[in-house]
């Protein structure tokens, strides 16, 4: 299902990739004890850099007829290679490179510097084997072909194609050389790969932003995003090739603040024929608003957010859209990523319903006059959420980074580092305390994920745990969907487990109006202390029903209750798949129209 096509490469990340020996094109120069520089005869595509995770960055200027062309940083290896990365060296064929490395960290000597194991491995080849060598790799989820990849943005659809770019690190599995990573679905389901859409320059990295199409030229993307250097900046780049390559405006910076700001979210509002730019101003806990008639020139109008909701940590990846509900009311939604400060710790993403004039965001209250924080998804791995501009049928659709920012580095993987998570459709709710609410509803193109149905059942739950059989193809992924109907003040435990004793309980408590997830004997829990944790989220029902769908991946779960009104993310790493279900009540449940699909 998550089978990737790459525009452009092959690219290998194997271990002992095919390639010349190190003497054909390539010679090493050592200058100082943080210096070296290595000089490449481009006979091949990529040069292949070997990279070990535990080491620091070093620094690589690519030099080319005397002119430093770009820089990059990668963890050079040292002892060991623990994979390879591909730097594209076919756009300087003819010419003679020179790449000028600067170590994270000074050595004894020069003759201490050339024992590191990375001049004599470095290698030159025309392609080499991505088949995919990860045991936790998710068969149904969007991830990078390889590297790194945190924060979704900058996302539209056209032309029946959803686009998602990425925060990304083709050098590396940890974060690192911030550019747009790019891919497109027509179906949500299924990921095509292309080359990197926007790359650093010497306004700095390219941190995330947003896309839209141009009211008056449909032909036209726009997007924004902020150049991240000395400061922070925002830019503005535009494609007419519908999203494959961008130009950068000359302009640039277009936008520029005496603070730190970044994640330009920006939309035309029709309504005041306006652009309209929501910006995260992280350190002062708030988010920007900006109108515009051109992109170019920007005038603040308002700030939202200073003293209320989380303020645990920065606000940022900010997003604003209005939504209808099914009897006619229509809210205004911001969404406030925040880092740290998250419910259950590390990063999260928050929002406010509301009011927009085109200039100023007013927060609904509660019965008490206060603004309450409210979190789109209770989990402790769903952050970064954003939606995709121009969206068919008037559908919202978000997708998020389905991480962590405490131990996102080092999650169980080297190949490729994070997963974004399944696509879900914003709906307005009104919860039983008469404010209304969002829900997160998994997008309806997954319902073509289904399978064969391998277990099927309805019945009573008691003490007596009812047990059924996972699939046992592509690693025990399935989604499970069950009506459960329970008795006063019973607790209905939902378990995943294997062989070895690792698993996760799912827990429907009818007199507190919760469902929790316990993740502590997942499986590999040990590579960080905040990892084994129990996440609860309100069911928003106060009648002892719940609709519980779960889509279990590799990796990961995702719980949504009663059409997403209850919604929680998180990672789990089992050394095994989970082989069983189980289901129990303490007091008893009825249990209605379980089933059990396979992934196609």
């Amino acid at each position: 299902m998550n089978k990737i096509l790459h525009a452009v490469l092959g690219l290998a990340l194997s271990a002992a990739p095919l390639a010349l020996s190190a003497a054909d094109g390539i010679t090493v120069h050592h200058l100082t004890t943080v210096n070296s520089m290595v000089r490449v005869s481009p006979s091949g595509k990529y040069l292949l850099l070997p990279v070990e995770e535990s080491i620091g960055d070093s620094k690589v200027t690519v030099v080319v007829d005397g002119k430093a062309e770009r820089e990059f940083f990668v963890r050079l290896a040292r002892n060991k290679a623990d994979y390879y990365v591909p730097f594209d060296i076919s756009p300087y064929k003819g010419k003679e490179l020179l790449l000028d490395v600067i170590a994270p960290q000074r050595k004894g000597s020069v003759d201490d510097v050339k024992r590191d194991i990375c001049w004599g491995a470095m290698r030159m080849a025309d392609t080499y084997d991505t088949t995919n060598r990860e045991h936790y790799r998710p068969v149904f989820h969007h991830t990078p072909l390889y590297g790194w990849m945190n924060d979704p943005n900058g996302m539209f659809y056209k032309d029946g194609r959803w686009h998602l770019y990425y925060q990304y690190n083709p050098y590396g599995s940890k974060w690192q050389n911030m550019t747009w990573g790019h891919s497109s679905s027509t179906d949500l389901v299924h990921w095509e790969h292309h080359p990197e859409a926007i790359t650093p320059d010497a306004l700095g990295t390219i941190y995330s932003g947003s896309s839209a199409r141009d009211p008056h030229d449909k032909n036209k993307i726009w997007a924004m995003y902020t150049s991240a250097g000395n400061a922070q900046v925002q830019s503005l780049a535009w494609s007419t090739d519908n999203g494959i390559t961008f130009t950068k405006h000359k302009g640039n910076p277009v936008l520029t603040l005496e603070s730190e700001a970044r994640d330009p979210n920006m939309f035309w509002d029709k309504e005041h024929g306006q652009w309209v730019l929501i910006l995260a101003h992280p350190l002062d806990y708030e988010m920007l608003f900006f109108t515009s008639p051109d992109l170019k020139a920007w005038t603040r109008q308002s700030a939202f957010g200073k003293g209320i909701g989380a303020q645990g940590g920065v606000w940022e990846c900010p997003d604003i859209f209005k939504l209808k509900a099914a009897d006619g009311t229509e809210k205004w939604v911001v969404i406030s990523n925040v880092n740290p400060g998250g419910i259950y710790g590390g990063s999260a993403t928050q929002y406010f319903t509301g009011t927009f004039d085109g200039k100023r965001f007013t927060a609904d209250t509660d019965k008490d006059g206060n603004i309450p924080t409210r979190w789109l998804d209770y989990g402790k791995d769903h952050y970064a959420t954003v939606s995709w501009s121009d969206a068919p049928d008037g559908r919202r659709t978000v997708i998020g980074w389905m991480s962590n920012w405490q131990y996102a580095n080092d999650v169980p993987t080297q190949q490729y580092r994070s997963a974004n998570t399944l696509p879900r459709e914003m709906k307005l709710f009104k919860a039983p305390d008469g404010m209304w609410n969002v829900a997160s509803e998994p997008s309806p193109e997954l319902l073509s994920m289904r399978g064969d149905a391998v277990a099927t059942a309805s019945f009573s739950a008691s003490a007596t745990p009812r047990e059924f059989c996972l699939p046992e193809t592509n690693g025990g992924v399935c989604e499970i969907v069950m009506d459960i109907t329970a008795a006063k003040n019973s607790k209905v435990d939902v378990t995943l487990a294997n062989a070895k004793g690792e698993k996760v309980v799912v827990t429907y408590d009818t007199k507190a109006h919760t469902v929790a997830f316990d993740r502590t004997r997942s499986g590999n829990v040990g590579f960080s202390k905040d990892f084994p944790c129990v996440t609860t989220s309100p069911t928003f029902e106060r009648n002892g029903k719940l609709q519980l769908r779960l889509f279990v991946d590799r990796s990961s779960i995702e719980l949504f209750g009663n059409n997403g009104r209850a919604t929680m993310t998180n990672l789990v790493f089992p050394t095994v798949p989970y082989q069983t279900l189980s289901v129990s009540a303490t007091k008893g449940a009825k249990v209605k129209g379980l089933k059990v699909f396979s992934i196609r």
